[in-house]
């Protein structure tokens, strides 16, 4: 993974660890079920962003070297992984 993305991505996690303590302290309070609802979908909307982050570096990088590579074992392997996650994610 590439510095950068790494670096936005442990920030974003950070931030995201924060969103779930301060969930987690709403239910403790018995605050607002829909307050509480809020949050979580706020959550899953970062935790969207990193992953979107993550793959955008993993095609980037990983993949992109697999086609330049020419080795056609490796680019099959790829693009397998790939639409594996893909394949999990859209559930």
């Amino acid at each position: 993974m590439e510095s950068e993305t790494s670096d936005i991505c442990l920030k974003r996690l950070s931030k995201i660890e924060g969103q779930v303590r301060g969930i987690a302290k709403m239910v403790d309070e018995k605050r607002y079920c829909i307050d509480i609802i809020t949050q979580i979908s706020a959550v899953r909307a970062a935790l969207r962003r990193v992953e979107e982050a993550v793959l955008k570096d993993h095609v980037g990088h990983c993949v992109e070297h697999a086609i330049a590579s020419g080795n056609k074992t490796e680019q099959r392997q790829k693009i397998a992984e790939l639409m594996d996650v893909l394949a999990r994610t859209a559930r």
